[in-house]
């Protein structure tokens, strides 16, 4: 890589990742945080929707005793580190009744916005990335 190679251009950027993954699939649940931290300390706008079982993650009790793998860190401490680095952290309503989720009662702080399907595609289309996990 030369010096005058960069990893952005420094124009605002948004990235969303979509979140379909969730405790069934413990190996998958930490990478969208982490990647989700670093683009965020990179000043990239990041968004992650947790759709399908994926809005476990957001459910009280679930992320505070899930790690991706035996030994690894929390699934919550990711989650909070995404938090501090910027990351906003939607959850799709209409996913909720089928795992019995009240999105008054049952969520985890750390979520900022509970939002229609109509909301993740006026993301996805106004983004410059979408990742899926």
């Amino acid at each position: 890589m030369t010096a005058e190679h960069h990893y952005l251009d420094n124009e605002e950027q948004t990235v969303v990742i979509v979140m379909t993954s969730g405790p069934s699939d413990p190996h998958r649940c930490a990478t969208p945080f982490y990647l989700g931290s670093v683009l965020a300390a990179m000043d990239v706008d990041v968004h992650i929707f947790f759709t399908m079982e994926g809005v476990r993650l957001m459910q009280k009790g679930v992320a505070e005793e899930l790690r991706a793998m035996e030994g690894g860190k929390l699934i919550i401490d990711f989650i909070r580190d995404a938090k501090r680095a910027g990351v906003r952290l939607h959850v799709c309503h209409p996913a909720l009744p089928g795992y019995k989720i009240d999105a008054s009662a049952d969520l985890i702080p750390e979520v900022d916005e509970v939002n229609r399907a109509s909301e993740l595609a006026d993301l996805v289309l106004r983004c410059d990335k979408t990742l899926n996990f």
